[in-house]
């Protein structure tokens, strides 16, 4: 069974990186004939273009589109098997349907183990600049509008600003309270907190500092200007594009404990973010099953049923994630399970085929 294990692993993974092409080459052309009009308007070189946006958005595609390419090369490859009588040949000779299985589950483990290192370290470091060049070229300029921002700086420490102005990196009515036991102790108020770029800090011109000691206030004024070093940056007010997709899993897990520490309404989304970059091998190998199982008997007319049938479930497990990182976003399910949700539907879908299957 080596030889035929090699031959069908030969053809399942080839098949798989010619459909990557193929898809990725034709969305590319599609999303440059959508963004000429910015490259024109913008002025951006012809080297910044291939370089800096598509040579970094083609992985970023290619892992997008893997539970379809992988569903749509296990019915090409298993359908042309098919076609041509070898799966009934195989069978008969007394191999079982699951050991017919094992080398799609190789290749689908191999493609599995490649796509959660891009998505774990590679592919974010490449949307860096990728996203980078979105917002300076395509999106337009970005201007914080938020008001009354709260932040938790330490587990004493909160922070508060009326307003920001990104373009001057300059905070308004800035407030730092010292909060211990449910008992203010300190608390810094400033007009203006500018940020400094080559200290790396923060500058008042002047502050007050009121100090509490049980019911006795300590008012203090101070009018020299001071720098500061806060648990807070200027890149705390700026765009949250894509930012979810820029993280490697490390950097991913540090920026939800800060996200976390500081009380913000928005993990959710870096969350599913995470969970799902766990849950996509996963889906990989469940979509291999049952595309081997769908096209496994030879059709009357041909292959092209069975690969249009392959089409069709790919893009609702496509759907699926969609619809269930959604429900996470708006904390209608907790976001470990809307990872999860499409590759549990696809399982349940995938046992009831099994037992259809003639074995």
């Amino acid at each position: 069974m080596k030889l035929l294990d090699s031959y069908i692993l030969k053809k399942f993974l080839t098949t798989f990186v010619f459909v990557v092409l193929i898809l990725v080459a034709v969305i590319c052309v599609i999303d440059f004939t959508e963004k000429n009009d910015d490259f024109i308007r913008t002025g951006v070189g012809f080297k910044s273009i291939v370089f800096d946006y598509y040579l970094n958005l083609i992985p970023f595609y290619a892992n997008m589109l893997s539970p379809i390419t992988v569903f749509i090369a296990t019915v090409f490859v298993t359908a042309k098997l098919a076609s041509h009588t070898e799966i009934i040949a195989i069978l008969s000779s007394g191999v079982s349907f699951k050991r017919f299985m094992v080398p799609y589950l190789m290749g689908a483990s191999i493609i599995g183990a490649i796509i959660f290192a891009m998505i774990g370290w590679v592919i974010p470091n490449a949307n860096k600049t990728r996203v980078a060049f979105e917002i300076k070229y395509i999106k337009n300029p970005y201007t914080f509008d938020q008001r009354n921002i709260h932040f938790k700086l330490s587990p004493t420490s909160y922070a508060y600003l009326e307003s920001y102005n990104n373009t001057a990196n300059v905070g308004y009515r800035f407030t730092l309270e010292t909060i211990e036991k449910n008992v203010l102790k300190q608390k810094l108020t400033s007009e203006t907190l500018t940020w400094n770029a080559e200290k790396n800090k923060w500058h008042m011109d002047r502050y007050q500092l009121r100090t509490f000691n049980g019911e006795k206030e300590t008012i203090t004024i101070h009018n020299t200007p001071v720098d500061t070093t806060l648990n807070l940056l200027p890149k705390d007010f700026g765009s949250t594009y894509r930012l979810a997709e820029t993280f490697t899993l490390p950097e991913l897990n540090r920026y939800i404990q800060e996200r976390l520490m500081r009380g913000a309404d928005d993990v959710e989304t870096y969350l599913i973010e995470k969970y799902e970059r766990f849950s996509y091998p996963f889906a990989i190998i469940i979509l291999t099953i049952i595309g081997v199982i769908l096209s496994s008997r030879k059709a009357r007319g041909g292959v092209g049923f069975q690969i249009a049938l392959g089409f069709i479930l790919a893009f609702i497990f496509i759907i699926f994630v969609i619809m269930s990182r959604s429900m996470a976003q708006v904390g209608s399910v907790p976001p470990m399970l809307a990872a999860w949700i499409p590759s549990i539907v696809f399982s349940c879908i995938g046992v009831v085929l099994y037992k259809t299957v003639p074995r």
